[in-house]
């Protein structure tokens, strides 16, 4: 059974590719990813059909038929998690580096998703088998907080405030080399290296970044 995701396109997306504002409504989901889920006719911009390439609208409704991820069997393991804070809709937890959030083929357990499901029984299920409660994620080696969803109410919500950067990040990063100055704003599209595929950089035509 497929699953159904429905967005409006807000200003900041304007005039961006399809497959490019889909990646940046949700974190979760790569180009190539929905590339093959628009080549597939999974995906529909004002109720017709789309290409990777259409160039998106403020106010455009976006429909999403996203398929059942194929089985995986995820146990949930006794490892340690900060809990910054939690309640009966979500918990906060301050994910450590070296740990990948969800199971994947190179990475089938010692995951956060494996300890989610070993703290919780109750976790929402839209993010599938191998992503419960998973709203964003960070990196595997990058620490930080991460909200996670324990009701199905609270993955709806929570996933439309970062589709519609309703949600502040601030990072800290190592920098190489000393600045010639000591604030100021960066502001350049980024996305995939073009060669470096493992990386992120500057890029014409990636995500607004600011």
């Amino acid at each position: 059974m497929s699953r159904v995701h429905r967005f409006v396109v807000p200003e900041s997306l304007a005039g961006t590719r399809l497959d490019r504002c889909l990646a940046a409504l949700v974190d979760d989901w790569s180009r190539s990813r929905v590339r093959r889920l628009i080549d597939e006719g999974r995906v529909a911009c004002n109720e017709g059909p789309a290409k990777p390439a259409t160039l998106v609208d403020a106010g455009d409704r976006l429909t999403v038929d996203e398929p059942e991820p194929e089985g995986l069997d995820v146990t949930p393991e006794a490892i340690p998690l900060d809990v910054v804070y939690e309640d009966s809709e979500l918990l906060v937890i301050d994910k450590p580096a070296d740990l990948v959030v969800h199971p994947a083929a190179g990475n089938p357990s010692g995951t956060l998703v494996n300890a989610l499901l070993h703290h919780c029984t109750d976790l929402s299920g839209i993010g599938g088998v191998a992503r419960p409660g998973i709203v964003h994620r960070l990196d595997k080696d990058t620490t930080g907080l991460m909200v996670v969803a324990k009701t199905n109410r609270a993955h709806q919500a929570l996933t439309i405030a970062f589709s519609w950067r309703k949600v502040d990040k601030t990072y800290l990063a190592v920098c190489y080399g000393a600045p010639a100055d000591e604030s100021g704003v960066i502001d350049a599209a980024i996305d995939r290296h073009p060669r470096q595929r493992q990386q992120m950089a500057v890029v014409d035509g990636g995500r607004p970044a600011q």
